[in-house]
């Protein structure tokens, strides 16, 4: 019996401390395991923070970019305003440059037609040329007249050019370039009577609808009321009824700048 009880307690020791071999070789793989976790925990932890910069870089970059584009769009829009309104300058020139050139060639015709009739020689009487006054020069032609005036505006003399364009209206009412010389008095008032400029410019528009000056002289009644009597209402309406009643004209697509500078 004594032996049996020895063994069955060597036995009982043997299992108690495999037990406790056990737990502590359990206990370390926990440890270890929690170490394990916390370091990838502060392992996705950094990467989570590196991704979050990244994405503000990112963020911030497309807030500059779309700074950069306002800014070009704002700058592109200004120079392409300013690009029409050369062009505009451009087709006038252009078109004062063919009249005067018609000018010239109706006096090359004249002449031409001059040299071919032959006059007979007279013999002067000295006592009618002296009780005869002297003729008078022949009057100025409305092309004369017309390019005189424009001349005179072109150099900076606004008011004698002012003088000669309503002579001319005066004296041709019913010639081609009546819209033309209209336009250019009410140009001379731009700036010194913008009131009396508007009327004007109003003028063109309604007694010649189909004239290519009638959308310019709308345009410039927006104009001064935007940048001389600074009247943002008027100055809208004015754009926006030439962008309905002349919407394939130039001047639309400047009318249509405008309005975004106007913007409230």
């Amino acid at each position: 019996m004594i032996g049996r009880g020895a063994v069955a307690a060597a036995a009982l020791m043997v299992m108690g401390c495999a037990t406790s071999g056990s737990v502590k070789r359990v206990e370390t793989q926990v440890l270890v395991l929690r170490a394990e976790s916390a370091r990838q925990d502060s392992v996705r932890a950094a990467e989570l923070a590196r991704i979050i910069r990244l994405q503000q870089q990112v963020l911030d970059s497309l807030a500059s970019s779309r700074q950069a584009l306002r800014v070009l769009d704002a700058k592109f829009g200004t120079d392409l305003t300013e690009v029409q309104r050369q062009l505009l300058q451009i087709q006038e020139l252009t078109g004062q440059s063919q009249r005067q050139l018609s000018v010239l060639k109706a006096g090359l015709d004249a002449r031409a037609e001059a040299q071919t009739q032959v006059v007979p020689p007279t013999v002067p009487d000295s006592t009618a040329a002296a009780a005869t006054p002297p003729p008078a020069g022949p009057a100025a032609s409305a092309e004369q007249m017309y390019t005189g005036a424009l001349q005179n505006y072109r150099r900076g003399s606004i008011v004698v050019a002012r003088r000669a364009f309503q002579d001319f209206l005066v004296q041709y009412p019913t010639h081609p370039n009546v819209p033309d010389a209209m336009y250019w008095v009410a140009e001379s008032f731009q700036d010194q009577a913008p009131d009396s400029a508007i009327a004007r410019y109003q003028e063109v528009r309604t007694k010649f609808p189909q004239n290519r000056r009638a959308s310019t002289a709308l345009y410039k009644i927006g104009y001064v009321y935007e940048t001389v009597l600074k009247d943002a209402a008027k100055a809208r309406a004015a754009y926006q009824r030439l962008i309905s009643e002349y919407p394939r004209s130039d001047e639309a697509d400047l009318a249509k700048s405008r309005l975004e500078s106007l913007k409230p």
